[in-house]
């Protein structure tokens, strides 16, 4: 932990105005630029990362992720509003040689048993057509990840380093009063006869703006929701590796933030948000609950290139879908351990800078304290104490494109 804070102490030194990791680091940019009508590009996108997790308690074991992911793809714009980019995907962590051929974290029941050797590679492709100044439509890779704004109770931001690319259909629709994302991603497919389950998430991202986003105070209210379903008609459902139950599980969110932008001195912007989150298991019986909910209020701060964060988090038979363990009531570390209202403390903070189009790095501190709780198991019942965990991490962005020729 000494060495990001040193980090970050040294970096102030050099910083110019910035924003959050998510936005700087993670998020790709989705807008076709006419003006590249023609052009034929190689472009490289990269994250190498490394994060480290220290966590305490019985919620969740701590791990370490050193690698890095790579994007190689060529990318030709036909048209004004046409964008197609074609070729492969990798992650690779250092010292490992043997992945799944799928890396979400929930790497379960419905899932392919088989691996690759020294990397985890995918074939990429995208198809991109701007309909009009609003709306575009993207079919095979998504704009994934953090350019959803999912809050972190319904998508952990760890998964923009270690989720596979999103692969389907998505719609994203961008106005003055309205911010719209509605995608599709496939995650299983299945065959005929085969013997693991199919599964897809539906997701809807949403943001209704009751004024400009550069209004010294700007409104907002998220609506976001997300249902995963794993099933299928067509396999062999006596013959399934793990379950032939059919599965749907939903997370939702629906809130309100209010916008500071300051720009006085060094302090650029200060933000408060509230959200009131919910869980449904429509179909199945993983998880030992139906329904739950989670209420979620945090407040920022933009200093230079630094964002100080904190947060409160509390949930009543709550489990999320791509969120941390830590927004759930569920444990991931004791076998059937569940949690009687899990209460959670957050303190942040993180640096961010974009050091030119496509090449941005970010450093963040993360500081996580569960209040003392019942916990639950077919094993041991009691109070379990309040746990202190840390996180920190270093992340470099490097996107850059190369002009082969223009039609």
């Amino acid at each position: 932990m000494l060495i990001p804070l040193t980090l970050l102490a040294g970096l102030i030194i050099v910083s110019s105005a910035g924003a959050q990791i998510p936005e700087q680091v993670f998020k790709s940019d989705s807008w076709i630029d006419p003006e590249k009508k023609g052009e034929f590009l190689v472009e490289i996108d990269n994250i190498s990362f490394f994060k480290n997790n220290e966590y305490e308690g019985k919620i969740m074991k701590g791990y370490t992720l050193p690698g890095f992911w790579l994007q190689a793809k060529a990318v030709y714009y036909p048209l004004q509003n046409i964008k197609v980019e074609a070729g492969i995907y990798g992650l690779r962590y250092w010292g490992a040689d043997r992945y799944p051929n799928y890396g979400y974290q929930d790497i379960a029941d419905w899932k392919s048993n088989k691996y690759q050797r020294g990397w985890h590679v995918l074939p990429y492709f995208r198809a991109q057509v701007a309909l009009s100044d609003h709306v575009n439509i993207i079919l095979g890779d998504l704009y994934g990840g953090a350019n959803h704004h999912l809050i972190e109770p319904l998508y952990s931001p760890e998964l923009n380093l270690t989720a596979d690319p999103e692969m389907g259909l998505q719609l994203l629709y961008n106005s003055s009063p309205v911010d719209l994302d509605i995608w599709v991603d496939w995650q299983s497919f299945i065959f005929n006869n085969d013997t693991h389950q199919e599964s897809f998430i539906v997701g809807l991202s949403s943001q209704v703006k009751f004024n400009s986003p550069e209004s010294a105070w700007h409104v907002y209210m998220p609506v976001q929701g997300i249902a995963q379903h794993r099933g299928g008609e067509i396999n062999d459902k006596e013959s399934l590796i793990h379950t032939s139950s059919v599965q749907t599980f939903m997370n939702g969110a629906v809130g309100a933030g209010l916008v500071w932008n300051a720009n006085r001195g060094v302090l650029k912007k200060m933000e408060l948000k509230v959200d009131l989150a919910g869980y449904y298991q429509q179909a199945g019986e993983l998880w030992p609950w139906k329904k739950g909910t989670g209420f979620y209020t945090r407040v920022a701060a933009d200093i230079q290139d630094f964002r100080v964060k904190t947060s409160y988090w509390i949930c009543d038979e709550f489990v999320s879908v791509l969120g941390s363990p830590f927004y759930g009531a569920v444990s991931t570390k004791e076998e059937q351990m569940v949690f009687d209202k899990p209460k959670m403390v957050y303190v942040g903070v993180e640096y961010s800078r974009t050091f030119a189009k496509g090449f941005a790095m970010g450093i963040d501190v993360d500081v996580y304290h569960h209040l003392s709780m019942n916990a639950y198991s077919p094993h041991k019942t009691g109070k379990v104490g309040s746990a202190t965990s840390f996180a920190t991490g270093v992340y470099l962005r490097i996107n850059p494109s190369f002009l082969i020729k223009k039609y």
